[in-house]
């Protein structure tokens, strides 16, 4: 598990975990947290205003929506929240992850939805936003535009797996279409490509806001899918 977590990244520590003195490896500490009783990890992705997946306190949330994303262990009342940074010399840089093992409160997690109400909201999300986006012509195109869509579709055509094995189809189907909205949101956030087309072809502050009205509750939706397909596991084993 610990290696589908840490990627290809250099170093997972986790900091604060109770009977330990400092700081541990990823692999210690999940079997750590298991044996004091964890039944499973739940992923947070707040941002401010929308603490979403978290369940407090607020000394804990903070720091998650400081972070932008949380992970959560059911059972045991603690949390963990990435602290990203580069170590090494010059020309030999590299990624290291210090997760900060917190108390949490354990309660239903804030505004996750189902997979059925997340999988309806993304697809009403991504049709109201295509309609808004092309009738404000503010979604972008140009090199930059085109290139960032065809970059996301081999992206996702290496990465069919995109949840281990024992998820239900419909959190495969939902993480994939958060996946695409993700690609979208980003093509219509893009800087501008060279030939006026800045702010994903806004060009005038009315029309930024206008892109940033309608894209701030497709990017909202985006995220709590995510969530609900990440966390998809849990809930099934809650209900069995």
């Amino acid at each position: 598990m610990a290696d589908r977590i840490t990627g290809e990244d250099a170093s997972h520590r986790v900091t604060g975990l109770p009977g330990e003195s400092g700081p541990v490896g990823l692999t210690l500490a999940l079997g750590r947290l298991r044996a004091l009783g964890a039944t499973g990890l739940r992923l947070a992705l707040p941002v401010p205003g929308h603490p979403l997946g978290l369940s407090g306190p607020p000394e804990f949330n903070d720091r998650a929506i400081d972070a932008g994303e949380a992970v959560v262990a059911v059972g045991v009342g603690l949390g963990l929240v990435p602290e990203v940074y580069e170590a090494g010399p010059a020309g030999d840089v590299h990624v290291e992850v210090l997760w900060h093992c917190l108390p949490v409160r354990e309660a239903p997690p804030a505004d996750v939805p189902s997979l059925s109400e997340a999988e309806r909201e993304l697809a009403e999300a991504l049709r109201d936003a295509t309609e808004a986006l092309t009738r404000l012509d503010v979604a972008g195109s140009g090199p930059v535009a085109q290139a960032a869509l065809e970059a996301y579709r081999a992206r996702a055509a290496r990465s069919a797996e995109v949840l281990a094995p024992g998820y239900p189809p419909r959190a495969v189907r939902v993480l994939q279409l958060a996946q695409r909205v993700g690609a979208l949101l980003d093509i219509a956030y893009a800087p501008g490509d060279g030939e006026g087309r800045e702010h994903g072809g806004a060009v005038s502050a009315s029309e930024i806001a206008a892109r940033a009205a309608t894209l701030r509750p497709v990017e909202r939706t985006a995220r709590r899918a995510q969530v609900a397909a990440y966390n998809a596991v849990l809930e099934g084993s809650g209900r069995g």
